[in-house]
């Protein structure tokens, strides 16, 4: 499924987050960024140890933000982008507010570094158990948003699913938010 807006193709794709071939891969990652299960334990591994020794300068991160490493090991990206989604209904309501700054907060520091091409994971639907219909449409308002705001900022960005069920959740969000 494609989503083309004026500069910026959007896709939804199924697979491997850490083989997508793009400037900057988004990790979901837990508040210390050293690490952990899901999609964070799969991009540390792809990236090797160097990504967790320059993770340990950062000083972790907050929910709802994000900071930008080197890709290591993980040859076709050039960064890593970590944000930290919200567990679901732990965030005294906040929950969709800092979701969706975790995909804005990662746009913005992509396009700050000069990336044009971007992929995110299914960010706190995995073990922060925020439920993937609501996820989806919030990821894809958040960036129907910077996108409108920032038309130029990009030439592609991928939303990676783990499952086929994630993957028509999204499309199913994609023709709701953006096709209309």
């Amino acid at each position: 499924m494609w989503l083309t807006m004026p500069q910026t193709t959007t896709t939804i794709v199924r697979g491997d987050i850490t083989l997508r071939a793009v400037d900057a891969i988004v990790n979901a990652a837990n508040s210390t960024l050293l690490g952990g299960g899901g999609v964070d334990g799969a991009i540390h591994r792809a990236a090797g140890p160097e990504l967790l020794a320059e993770c340990r300068t950062l000083g972790g991160c907050r929910t709802g933000e994000a900071k930008a490493t080197r890709a290591h090991g993980i040859r076709q990206a050039k960064n890593i982008i970590h944000t930290v989604g919200p567990v679901y209904g732990m965030s005294g309501g906040r929950d969709a507010e800092l979701l969706a700054a975790c995909y804005t907060n990662s746009l913005r520091i992509a396009a700050g570094l000069g990336c044009r091409s971007i992929a995110f994971p299914s960010i706190s639907t995995g073990a922060f158990g925020y439920p993937i219909e609501e996820a989806s449409r919030i990821a894809l308002t958040a960036i129907r948003d910077y996108l409108a705001a920032n038309p130029d900022a990009f030439d592609l960005i991928e939303l990676v699913t783990f499952s086929a069920s994630d993957e028509r959740m999204y499309k199913q969000a994609y023709e709701r938010i953006i096709a209309t």
